[in-house]
């Protein structure tokens, strides 16, 4: 078997890259860090909190991205020479090693490209995850489980820190409905893409006659809130409840009503939060969940007015956007962009970033102009 050309397939990684270099605008990048560095050795820093937070957030993004990218750069640097020196000396071993690196760095690129689709308003936040069982019964409540099992290990193999807010179960297996926190930048633009509605096609371990069965699984996801976004509340528009927190099976995890439900009245929008001791906490986070999917509904409120004046009657989700068959055959077929693979239990445990990557290119194609 053939090995790579590597001439060409430098050339072709140098080009990407330096187009990902132009994109991010490097010496503007730069520019930043250097402004927010001296911001952020200022003595009377932490008197505004919010601006700190801001300020210590966006220094470690920028320096991080442009880490990323000078990381690259040098190992794509690095890979020349080796790939010279190797065919100098006709070592088979190191030409070995030099195609490993290669397609390790390919890989590296490639995710970045698809890093600098993420242009939209909110696609830099963290994200804010609800995952809610639909129709199917114990199957769909089972589902929706599996897919909170799968975002957190997609998150685990990222290394992206995670906190789950509210967990509702459902009474014989799975759960009814989980919120949760991806804490990392772009976290939102790159989960966005799953939001939707999932379909598992399964032989029932539920089922005594071993029948197939069809569950539903919906994702919702929205960007956490900043300070400078303006989502007032009136107190009047709210109804809380709270209630004692409760694990599987009813399983006490708590002596007190601390558990907090917010119904938004005017939207009919319920958040609940159950993660903390303190019922003020667990009010605290709730109202941050609530006020980030108002932040969403407004958005999408806005968008659906511009298509309107567009006469835009495409790019709607649409009610089934993935399914998961697990029985006669074993594929995951992402129906938006044709993607698919029969790698089911590898997607189930989290290996989900060819169907993200997939998503996120479909989603640009979108809205390009024709």
């Amino acid at each position: 078997m053939a090995g790579p050309d590597f001439d060409a397939d430098l050339k072709a990684l140098d080009t990407t890259l330096r187009s990902i270099e132009a994109v991010l605008d490097l010496d503007r990048m730069r520019k930043e860090i250097a402004e927010l560095s001296e911001q952020a050795l200022a003595p009377n820093l932490w008197d505004d909190q919010a601006n700190a937070q801001r300020v210590t957030s966006r220094l470690s993004v920028l320096q991080s991205e442009v880490d990323r990218v000078s990381s690259l750069r040098s190992r794509l640097d690095d890979l020349g020479v080796l790939v010279e020196l190797a065919e100098d000396e006709s070592d088979a071993d190191v030409l070995g090693e030099a195609e490993r690196e290669l397609t390790s760095i390919k890989r590296a690129i490639d995710a970045l490209e698809v890093r600098t689709l993420l242009s939209g308003e909110y696609d830099s936040r963290e994200a804010l995850v609800t995952i809610r069982s639909g129709a199917g019964g114990v199957d769909a409540a089972d589902f929706a489980e599996m897919l909170f099992r799968m975002y957190l290990r997609w998150a685990e193999r990222h290394k992206y820190p995670t906190e789950v807010y509210d967990t509702s179960y459902a009474e014989e297996a799975g759960i009814k409905s989980a919120t949760f926190a991806v804490k990392a930048p772009y976290a939102y633009g790159t989960l966005s893409v799953e939001q939707g509605t999932h379909r598992l096609v399964r032989i029932s371990p539920f089922d005594n006659q071993g029948r197939r069965q069809t569950g539903f699984a919906a994702v919702e996801v929205v960007p956490v809130i900043e300070q400078t976004d303006e989502v007032d509340i009136p107190e009047d528009e709210l109804r809380v409840d709270v209630y004692r927190s409760s694990g599987p099976g009813g399983q006490g995890v708590n002596t007190t009503d601390s558990a907090v439900r917010i119904t938004h009245l005017p939207t009919g929008i319920v958040v609940s939060c159950q993660n903390e001791r303190s019922q003020l906490q667990n009010r605290a986070t709730a109202m941050t969940i609530l006020k980030a999917k108002l932040l969403a509904l407004r958005k999408a409120e806005e968008e659906a007015k511009l298509n309107v004046l567009r006469g835009d009657v495409a790019g709607s989700w649409g009610d089934q956007m993935r399914s998961y068959v697990l029985h006669p055959y074993q594929m995951v077929k992402d129906l938006r962009t044709e993607y698919e693979t029969g790698n089911t239990q590898g997607v189930l445990d989290g290996e989900i970033d060819g169907l993200v990557e997939a998503g996120i290119r479909w989603r640009r194609q979108q809205q390009s102009p024709a």
